[in-house]
């Protein structure tokens, strides 16, 4: 059986390992570090972090002073509320002036579950990817999420790290290198080319096994930063297969079926199906009944695939 970890919980592992290597990297949080598993770090390094309280505007133009101070700030919150509540403070506070500021939201997506519509966002990828100076990404699993919290601490400029409460499958080994701005090839194929980013892409990598009992050799490509788009990997693969396949925990608009699609249209345009959330809110329900009620799974991938190829044809 596959081992399943959140990967906000390699987020408060891997944030514990950067305070320990670098004593200029501090957290703040928005009276949400039980949840948002800073409480790790505020725990090892009670000088270094910062309980903002209920105020995450507050807490994002903190992290702007202290960026400026030569600090490496991590701010937390649920992922409603960093890129909702604070999107002006991340505007014009963080992205205008190019500053050295990490947003680690946590509970983003469909995945939160119970909580309901008000508090899953699946907007947050597109509110990010079209700011300027932004980078965006969404890991897939623990070992990347480790690794992204990692790389983002040595990038210099603002960076916005999607996290989520649920646990998902751990589908990358020790040997994984993750690598800002780089797709992983997860699978090869010829048929079709599947990319994914966050939990999508072990449905996708479940979709593509399904797919080659049925003689369809699918791609599965790990599109993990979102912004910027690893434009080189997408399109020699979908040039490959002839079409392609999007697969994500957001809205189909304005997060990476958007980036894609926007890629291919303007660079080789082929038939393209995107599987997302369709312009609708969440709803309340357990993660496995609303990643099936929005058709966040293998099967709806897989169907996806099937539809792109026959239009291939």
């Amino acid at each position: 059986m596959t081992e399943k970890i959140a990967t906000r919980e390699a987020y408060g592992k891997a944030i514990v390992e950067l305070g320990k290597d670098n004593k200029d990297v501090v957290v703040l949080d928005a009276d949400l570090s039980k949840s948002t598993k800073t409480a790790l770090f505020a725990k090892e390094f009670p000088e270094r972090f910062f309980d903002m309280g209920i105020a995450e505007q507050n807490m994002i133009g903190t992290a702007a002073g202290l960026s400026l101070g030569g600090k490496i700030p991590f701010a937390s919150s649920f992922a409603i509320f960093a890129t909702g509540r604070a999107f002006e403070q991340v505007r014009n506070s963080v992205c205008y002036p190019n500053l050295n500021v990490k947003i680690a939201a946590t509970h983003a997506g469909v995945t939160v579950g119970e909580d309901g519509g008000s508090h899953q966002t699946i907007e947050d990828i597109a509110i990010m990817r079209v700011l300027p100076n932004m980078t965006v990404i969404v890991p897939a699993d623990a070992v990347e999420a480790g690794q992204a919290i990692h790389a983002a601490a040595e990038l210099k400029g603002p960076c916005y790290i999607r996290l989520g409460r649920s646990k998902v499958p751990v589908i990358h080994n020790d040997q994984y290198q993750f690598k800002i701005g780089k797709a992983h090839t997860a699978r090869k194929g010829e048929d079709v080319t599947i990319i994914a980013c966050g939990l999508m892409v072990a449905e996708a990598l479940k979709a593509a096994e399904e797919l080659a009992q049925e003689g369809i050799e699918a791609m599965v490509i790990n599109a993990a930063t979102v912004k910027p788009l690893d434009e080189e990997t997408i399109l020699q693969a979908v040039k490959q297969t002839g079409a392609a396949v999007t697969a994500e925990e957001h809205s189909i608009i304005g997060g990476l079926g958007s980036a894609v699609t926007e890629l291919l249209a303007e660079h080789y345009p082929v038939p393209v199906k995107r599987v997302g959330v369709t312009d609708k809110f969440g709803e309340s329900g357990s993660p496995a009944e609303l990643l099936q009620h929005f058709g966040l799974t293998a099967e709806g991938i897989r169907a996806a695939a099937k539809e792109v190829i026959k239009r291939k044809k």
